[in-house]
């Protein structure tokens, strides 16, 4: 998954003279899920069809956290990783609007001219079929398509997905798997295994001195994954991958500290300090225990990554998307 798609910051700027005209999808895609990827896809096949480029419009920050900073969204997707993944399902640009109070407050028909029109110079507008926009959620679907003839672009409305249950595929449905550790059930609504990022930081090393030197990254306070151990998959700069095992918690054993995700690569011996990675989650193999001293937990440790290996070498790709960033 190197590489990836031009981010633009529009401003009051207009799009590249090579990205206008083309076929741009909305929304705010926080997990990039297999609901958002029937919005995406239909953008993708109407612009491949059309010769068109393929553009992505989210906005930064959520929506939910300005209008609620106190409680701010749990981000499936922080930025750089819903980038990477629009990248991985060929989109050419993603234009991250910012989402501030004044912005909310804009007139349906303002975000229209404004923003579809001068600024992407969209010549097709793919979202959902509840996507609602500018101030007070006064735009609808039903406006939009109206604009859309007024103004020249074409406009398509794509309806929910469903599980094989029968229930709509949704962020806070995964966000709620993830926070019980069901992260092989989050993976089948997603469509890919949950990836989280960041730069490798110089901990403490207490991991070298069990034996198991782990490669360390904070994730966002809100996190809501699960404290406890998983099965996952590292990927390096250079878009080398390394099976591992990670504990994501406080480490009660020794200092109940601030929650890190930890993790230890299997047969790799090199340095990762300040390099930035992606890391896959495959899996959930138990949740975080206090320990009666290292010995007892080294060797749990020994049987936590001898079940990571077993899952990890029984795992197969559960769409393209997958195969682009965790095989």
């Amino acid at each position: 998954m190197s590489g990836g798609p031009t981010i633009a910051r529009l401003g009051g700027d207009q799009l590249p003279a090579e990205l206008r005209g083309g076929v741009v999808a909305i929304g705010n895609f926080d997990g990039v899920h297999r609901g958002h990827q029937a919005v995406l896809g239909t953008a993708r096949d109407i612009a491949r069809a059309e010769r068109r480029p393929l553009i992505c419009l989210t906005f930064e920050p959520h929506p939910r956290t300005v209008f609620d900073p106190a409680h701010p969204v749990p981000r499936l997707t922080p930025a750089p990783i819903r980038a990477r993944l629009l990248g991985a399902l060929g989109f050419d640009a993603v234009v991250e609007q910012e989402f501030d109070k004044d912005f909310a407050g804009m007139e349906p028909e303002d975000f229209v001219r404004t923003v579809i029109v001068e600024r992407l110079g969209a010549a097709h507008v793919v979202a959902g079929f509840d996507f609602h926009y500018g101030r007070k959620r006064g735009g609808t679907p039903q406006t939009l398509v109206s604009s859309g003839e007024r103004s020249g672009f074409g406009v398509t409305l794509v309806p929910a997905l469903q599980d094989a249950a029968g229930e709509t595929i949704s962020s806070s449905r995964i966000r709620a798997l993830l926070e019980a550790g069901e992260a092989a059930r989050a993976a089948e609504m997603l469509g890919y295994r949950w990836t989280i990022g960041g730069q490798v930081q110089d901990g403490q090393r207490l991991g070298r001195t069990l034996g198991y030197p782990t490669a360390n990254i904070l994730l966002m306070p809100e996190t809501i994954l699960k404290f406890g151990i998983y099965a996952v998959r590292l990927r390096r700069a250079d878009g080398t991958l390394i099976d591992g095992v990670a504990s994501f918690g406080r480490r009660p054993t020794f200092d109940n500290g601030a929650a890190l995700f930890e993790t230890f690569l299997f047969d790799f011996s090199g340095d990762l300090y300040g390099e930035a990675i992606v890391v896959s989650i495959f899996g959930f193999l138990r949740g975080e225990e206090k320990f009666d001293g290292a010995e007892a937990l080294i060797a749990q440790m020994d049987r936590d990554s001898e079940n990571a290996r077993a899952m990890l070498s029984g795992a197969t790709s559960l769409s393209d998307l997958d195969r682009a960033i965790a095989f």
